[in-house]
């Protein structure tokens, strides 16, 4: 059997160890399109504060990692994908066989048609290449603007205010991580930076980037010597055009991992698979998923059955020491109910919804020792009971709640 995967981050990682596990005899191959060992993207901020080399992103930590497993691991840009031929074509030409194909190719920074966007002084922070790029440009003292408070601009908030530059972040919606928290919690994470010394400019748009800096739509400029951009990400499925391989946000998947063309699956950011709260189909963008959709893609591509249950949507952030998170139906349903604890010289805040007599969806600001809590609760979808009134009154007694709901008598 030959099993060909088109990506080398978490998603094709662990799916080809997972194959190996299932497969000894198989002819196992990733192609990446970086000239990296593969490594995790939510590494590059810890890079940037200096916690950890180049060496400390890799996903595995051996050189020979894989070659002790047998996988082959190569660069190259996937120009198309043949069905009918079983093949992946290169972008120099070459064309690589398979049986089974994954394609776990990620994403891709959004790029806004914003004048000046183009500028030697801009750049994303996605890759290594592009951490290094900011390593040499973000020196303390530094003027830079960072252009989105979304999940990702935040991780990166975190690396820029650390390395000591003077930074002011811009935000087009009204709030930041304005699809991660209601007014209330992304009011109190500008609140939070602010008192850190970071600039936070939301509910305003980028008109132009120029020498000068960003300007902004109220006509006042953001001085910068350094522009990073961090508007949000796009799934990597332009090679797919003219191969059958249904596409929607991402690329469709069933519950096994299977896109509309035999022998072909897809994992990782690439894919719009199962949402576990919803129902709906989605793209979850968060390394969590894309690494449990290598592991069971690979059971499925090696011809055995595991049905996917649905990734929660789920993001846990460290804003300079303060800690938030939002999982599942955060948002809430019509018709549910909410209980929420607002502490806003606290800098704490709580807000559990519920559909029925379980919980839904959650946002929490500095109330880090109820992350695992809430996850597990979503999850289990156990009915409260009882408990539903009480986190009504007193939403902080999760611990509680989850022992007696999910105990088996």
């Amino acid at each position: 059997m030959r099993y060909l995967i088109i990506g080398a981050g978490p998603a094709g990682v662990n799916a080809a160890e997972q194959l190996r596990r299932l497969d000894d005899g198989a002819a196992i191959r990733i192609v990446g399109d970086e000239a990296e060992a593969p490594y995790s993207r939510m590494a590059i901020p810890y890079l940037l504060m200096g916690n950890v080399d180049e060496q400390g992103t890799h996903l595995r930590d051996r050189s020979d990692h894989f070659a002790s497993h047998r996988i082959d691991v190569s660069q190259g840009r996937v120009a198309r994908v043949d069905p009918v031929a079983h093949q992946v074509i290169l972008g120099d030409g070459e064309k690589l066989g398979y049986d089974r194909l994954l394609i776990a190719t990620g994403s891709s920074p959004a790029r806004p048609p914003i004048p000046g966007i183009d500028g030697d002084h801009v750049a994303s922070c996605w890759t290594l290449a592009d951490a290094r790029a900011i390593q040499s440009r973000a020196a303390s003292g530094s003027q830079v603007a960072l252009i989105g408070a979304g999940f990702i601009g935040s991780i990166i908030l975190e690396a820029l205010a650390r390395r000591g530059v003077a930074l002011t972040v811009v935000e087009q919606g009204q709030r930041m991580v304005p699809r991660m928290m209601g007014p209330q919690a992304g009011g109190l994470l500008q609140r939070w930076c602010e008192s850190k010394s970071v600039g936070v400019r939301t509910g305003v748009a980028v008109e132009a980037i120029d020498t000068e800096g960003v300007r902004l739509g109220d006509g006042s400029l953001v001085p910068a010597d350094l522009v990073i951009t961090a508007t949000g990400v796009r799934p990597n499925v332009a090679f797919l055009d003219g191969s059958g391989v249904g596409i929607d946000q991402g690329v469709l998947i069933d519950r096994h991992f299977r896109t509309s063309v035999e022998d072909i699956y897809a994992a990782g950011d690439v894919a719009q698979g199962l949402d576990f709260c919803t129902g709906d189909y989605a793209v979850h963008a968060i390394q969590p998923t894309a690494s449990d959709h290598g592991h069971l893609a690979a059971v499925n591509m090696s011809g055995r059955d595991a049905e996917y249950e649905g990734s929660v949507n789920m993001n846990v952030l460290d804003t300079l020491g303060l800690l938030s998170c939002s999982f599942g139906r955060w948002e809430g349903v019509d018709g549910g109910d909410q209980a929420e604890l607002y502490a806003p010289d606290d800098f704490r805040y709580l807000s559990l919804q519920f559909q029925g007599d379980r919980l839904i969806g959650a946002n929490a600001v500095g109330l880090f020792q109820h992350v695992g809590v809430l996850r597990g609760l979503i999850q289990c979808r156990a009915p409260l009971g009882i408990w539903k009134q009480r986190l009504m009154r007193d939403p902080t007694r999760l611990v509680e709640a989850y022992l007696s709901s999910t105990q088996v008598i």
